[in-house]
């Protein structure tokens, strides 16, 4: 299952007796799946070591998109929806991105997005269509409760931010359109393998 307006670009690597070549961005791709690759501004990378957890984060107002990709080892990524009124509210995915596939995975906005180190060193690039404004930032904790992520690795290294983030309880009530919108429990689920090239 995959969330609504996620998308998952598999490009086709080149391999030979060189090493590879691979196309990491597409503007026609892009434009073809809906996206305005024009509207992307920012260019960011980490580096994380094995066990490591970067998230859950997110961003408010009018949120932001980006395209995430693993240059180098492998990730386990996790998507939660976060959009107030969205069908798959509370709902996760979760798919691995690594630099044998070069998997690309569009997060539109709203959506909040984590991922944990998965090999010895693990750089993860990001593309985002606005500039950062530390106050909209949004986070949730790793390990809460009513997410129930279930991460593959013990968790190593996580930052102070990540370890003070709110609960999902906390975002949700805070999202709620009206103050009867229910807390749901969200699913665990795998992201479809047979998204766009």
């Amino acid at each position: 299952m995959s969330l609504p307006g996620v998308l998952l670009f598999l490009p086709t690597p080149f391999h030979d007796d060189r090493g590879f070549f691979t196309r990491t961005f597409d503007v026609g791709v892009a434009r073809a799946h809906g996206l305005r690759p024009e509207l992307f501004l920012q260019d960011s990378q980490s580096r994380s070591r094995r066990g490591t957890v970067r998230g859950l984060h997110g961003r408010g107002g009018r949120g932001e998109s980006k395209l995430v990709r693993c240059a180098r080892g492998a990730v386990h990524d996790v998507l939660v929806d976060a959009r107030p009124g969205s069908p798959s509210f509370g709902q996760q995915m979760s798919v691995t991105l690594d630099d044998i596939t070069f998997a690309h995975l569009y997060v539109p906005p709203g959506i909040l997005h984590g991922f944990q180190a998965l090999t010895d060193q693990s750089d993860v690039c990001y593309r985002i269509d606005r500039e950062h404004d530390p106050a909209e930032d949004l986070s949730v904790r790793y390990d809460d409760p009513d997410l129930g992520i279930r991460w593959p690795l013990p968790v190593e290294a996580i930052s102070r931010r990540d370890l003070e983030a709110r609960s999902w309880a906390e975002l949700a009530e805070r999202s709620a359109p009206t103050s009867t919108q229910p807390l749901r429990r969200p699913s665990f689920t795998i992201a479809a393998r047979d998204a766009p090239t």
